[in-house]
């Protein structure tokens, strides 16, 4: 079955100066793929990406989703690009889309860090990355990097051309956007366990 959800498809695009090149950022909940020569970046603290492409035809792109999909028992939504199993579904069929194979497909895994010095013992990054590792051994596509866990955000930068990531470690944050989300991610899986079945925001 093709999935598509059109409305998480990444539109912010941007000229990056420094590494010269057209670039797409994508935000919690979107996706994006490509087969031409462009950047694909993302901000990361709990949430997962998974840079997947081609590696013969270099058709590759990127999500990034908040959660696994279920929460101490709890299935949640699953027709959202927030949660994983959804999320990888949308960027594999849109790659698949484009032209790649998907016995030439690789990955690579960051984020689910652990950001907040509060956060809950249910350790919503520890469930994602867990999460994408059995999906991706799951789907048989091997996993050539990783830079997951660890208490710091991230900031990735994914070149589908050539596979090529590169990752900054943020150690200070220009702006309380991605603290805010934690604190409001990290209040939904609270209120879940009490509640049940919730959709978030």
């Amino acid at each position: 079955m093709i999935i598509e959800q059109p409305s998480a498809l990444a539109q912010t695009r941007y000229y990056d100066p420094y590494f010269a090149s057209e670039a797409v950022k994508i935000l919690p909940g979107e996706y994006y793929a490509t087969g031409d020569d462009q950047l694909i970046v993302t901000v990361l603290g709990s949430c997962v990406s998974v840079c997947l492409r081609d590696r013969c035809s270099g058709i590759g792109g990127m999500n990034h989703f908040m959660l696994p999909g279920q929460v101490d028992g709890y299935l949640q939504a699953a027709d959202s690009a927030r949660y994983g199993v959804f999320a990888m579904e949308l960027l594999i069929n849109l790659v698949l889309r484009l032209g790649a194979q998907r016995e030439q497909f690789e990955a690579k895994v960051f984020g689910g860090g652990c950001v907040l010095p509060d956060m809950t013992e249910n350790d919503v990054g520890q469930h994602n990355v867990a999460f994408v590792h059995d999906y991706l051994h799951a789907q048989g596509i091997p996993v050539l990097a990783e830079d997951v866990l660890g208490n710091h955000p991230r900031k990735v930068y994914y070149f589908p051309a050539n596979g090529r990531v590169l990752v900054k470690t943020l150690r200070r944050l220009h702006n309380s956007t991605l603290l805010e989300r934690e604190q409001e991610l990290d209040l939904s899986i609270q209120r879940a366990a009490l509640t049940g079945p919730i959709d978030l925001f």
